[in-house]
């Protein structure tokens, strides 16, 4: 017999099971009773969080001078902040006070909640960063005129544009009760906690 014949008459051995597997039947759908609540930050929390934003608010309105005297509408929703800045500027050593205590007493202090912490770390690493415009400032000198005075002007708008909404949406997300995350800050807050 020739090998073609023998193919031919070769039997199929047939398969024992399926090639595809069953699907598992779904999983049963539970459903939680517990309540909401113990997901919401406390009140108290989301306050002094909210509050932790104000120190590098305060520091950022002098980078809004000039947009102020371009527009001096935007200067009324930031007016009620006009006399802490005063108070914080007449004091000698105030804000640097006020730094380390946020630092110090409510980010290095293990007792609070963590959403305070991060929100006050938050805080500190923006104030940090608010300080090195002006710490460059002084270090190249303040131009008076030309492209220079011009580059000031709209780096001193860009700060206090980026500031501004920084703390708009970091005070609105904690007092609903969310933990905000600021670009560029956020990865060196928690970094930090």
């Amino acid at each position: 017999m020739s090998t073609l014949a023998l193919l031919r008459f070769t039997p199929i051995p047939t398969l024992t099971r399926p090639l595809t597997r069953p699907k598992p039947p779904p999983p049963a759908r539970t459903v939680s009773m517990s309540s909401n609540r113990s997901t919401l930050v406390p009140s108290v929390d989301r306050l002094v969080a909210a509050a932790a934003y104000t120190l590098p608010f305060l520091n950022a309105l002098p980078y809004g001078r000039f947009l102020f005297s371009r527009y001096p509408v935007l200067s009324v929703p930031v007016s009620p902040f006009f006399p802490l800045l005063s108070a914080l500027h007449s004091v000698p050593f105030a804000g640097f006070v006020a730094f380390f205590a946020l630092y110090l007493g409510v980010v290095r202090n293990p007792s609070l909640p963590r959403f305070v912490r991060f929100n006050s770390m938050q805080a500190v690493v923006l104030d940090v960063l608010l300080a090195l415009p002006s710490l460059l400032q002084r270090v190249l000198g303040t131009p008076t005129r030309g492209v220079g005075f011009r580059v000031l002007e709209l780096g001193y708008d860009a700060i206090f544009v980026f500031a501004a909404g920084c703390f708009v949406y970091a005070v609105v997300s904690c007092v609903l009760g969310r933990t905000p995350y600021l670009p560029i800050v956020a990865t060196a807050a928690d970094r930090q906690l």
